[in-house]
C-alpha cells in the first residue's frame, strides 16, 4: 500500500515538474524569439541538450543516479529517431500554417493510440476514447484557425506525426524492457540528440528563417534569455522522460495539450495576448477533457488492482487449503515433486 502512494506521488510531482517547467520554457522562449529576434528554435533545441547532458554528467559524478549502460544500438536508434522527431517538428512548423501545425499536434494522440493497439496489443476502453475526443475537440477549437495545405508541409508533418509517436513510445518502452530509469535513458541518449541537432540546426533555421545563427548579434539581453533558457530545458527534458516512464505517451500528449491551454492563458494574463470566445470556449472544452481523462484512467487503475488483489488471494487460498487439491483429484503429490500454483501475468496501467 505505501509503494502504490509513493508511486501516485512519484507521479503527480513528475506531471507538476513538466507542467511548470514546460510553461516557463515557453514563455521564456517566447520573449527570446518574439522580443529579442533570436528565431533559431532547432539550434537553440540542440544547445539544451548539451546543458542538459553536462548538467546529467555533473550529477553522476556527484553520485546522484547511477550509470547503467544498456543496448547501445537501442540507444544510439532512439537518440538519432527522438533528435528527428524535434527537428521534423520545426520543419511542420516552418513550412505549413500555424493552423496545421496545431492540427499535426493534435494528430499525434491518435496515431499514438493506433500504433499501441496494432503493435503492443494495448485496449484503450470507451469512457477513454471518449475523454480523448473532447480533449481534441477543445483544443482544436481554442487554436486551430487556418488549414492551408501544401505538399511539401503535409508531408513533413506525416514523418513529424509518425518520428514522434515512435520517439515516445520507445520512450516508454525501453526504460521497462531494460529496467533503467529515465534519468539514465536520457543520459545516453542525449549525445546523439544534440548531435544530430547541432548538425543539421543550422542548416535548418538558416533555410527557415533566412539568416546565419553564427552571424546573429548577441548581446547580453540574448545571451541571459539563452542561459535561462537552457537551464530550464534540463528540467523540461527531465520531466518528459519522468513522465512518460511512469504513465504512457497518450498521457504525456494529453499533458502537453494541457500545457497548452496554460500557455494561452498566460499568453492572455500575463502578455495581453489576444483572446476570443472561441479560445475560451476551446480550453473549457479541453479541460472538461483533461478531467475525464484522468478520472476513467483512476477508474480503470482501481479496478486492475482490485482485480490483481482478489487473484492473488485466490492463489494464496489455493496453496495453503488441501482440500482444493483434493477436489481437483490431485491427491497425495510424491515427495519428489514439488506442487506450484498456477502463474499468471499481470499489468498495471499507469495513469495521471
Amino acid at each position: 500500500m505505501a509503494e502504490n502512494q509513493r508511486f501516485h506521488l512519484g507521479t503527480v510531482g513528475a506531471l507538476t515538474l513538466s507542467v511548470v517547467s514546460s510553461v516557463s520554457i515557453v514563455i521564456c522562449n517566447k520573449a527570446l524569439i518574439s522580443t529579442l529576434g533570436f528565431t533559431f528554435a532547432t539550434t537553440l533545441t540542440s544547445w539544451h541538450l548539451l546543458v542538459t547532458f553536462c548538467s546529467l554528467h555533473v550529477a553522476r559524478w556527484m553520485r546522484f543516479f547511477e550509470h547503467k549502460p544498456f543496448d547501445p544500438k537501442a540507444v544510439m536508434g532512439f537518440g538519432i529517431l527522438n533528435g528527428s522527431s524535434i527537428g521534423l517538428l520545426n520543419l511542420s512548423l516552418g513550412f505549413n500554417s500555424v493552423g496545421f501545425y496545431q492540427m499535426t499536434k493534435l494528430a499525434i494522440i491518435p496515431c499514438t493510440v493506433l500504433l499501441e493497439t496494432l503493435f503492443f496489443r494495448k485496449r484503450f476502453s470507451r469512457n477513454i476514447q471518449l475523454a480523448l475526443t473532447v480533449l481534441l475537440f477543445g483544443v482544436g477549437i481554442a487554436t486551430v484557425t487556418d488549414l492551408q495545405l501544401n505538399l511539401l508541409g503535409s508531408v513533413l508533418s506525416l514523418f513529424a506525426i509518425v518520428t514522434t509517436c515512435i520517439a515516445q513510445i520507445m520512450t516508454n518502452t525501453i526504460q521497462k524492457k531494460f529496467k533503467v530509469s529515465s534519468t539514465q535513458l536520457l543520459y545516453q541518449s542525449c549525445p546523439y540528440q544534440s548531435i544530430i541537432l547541432f548538425i543539421v540546426g543550422p542548416f535548418l533555421d538558416g533555410l527557415l528563417t533566412n539568416q546565419n545563427v553564427f552571424a546573429y548579434n548577441y548581446t547580453p539581453n540574448v545571451l541571459a534569455f539563452i542561459v535561462l533558457s537552457c537551464l530550464i530545458s534540463v528540467s523540461v527534458n527531465f520531466s518528459t522522460f519522468l513522465v512518460i516512464g511512469k504513465t504512457s505517451p497518450v498521457t504525456y500528449q494529453v499533458l502537453g495539450h494541457l500545457k497548452t491551454c496554460l500557455v494561452l492563458a498566460f499568453g492572455y494574463v500575463l502578455l495581453r495576448d489576444p483572446f476570443s470566445w472561441r479560445n475560451i470556449l476551446g480550453i473549457f472544452i479541453a479541460m472538461l477533457g483533461m478531467i475525464l481523462y484522468s478520472y476513467c484512467c483512476t477508474i480503470e487503475s482501481q479496478q486492475k488492482s482490485i482485480e490483481a488483489a482478489s487473484l492473488l488471494s485466490q492463489v494464496n487460498d489455493s496453496e495453503t487449503d488441501p482440500l482444493i487439491n483434493v477436489e481437483k483429484g490431485s491427491g497425495n503429490l510424491p515427495d519428489n515433486v514439488v506442487a506450484q500454483a498456477p502463474g499468471w501475468n499481470s499489468s498495471k496501467d499507469q495513469h495521471v
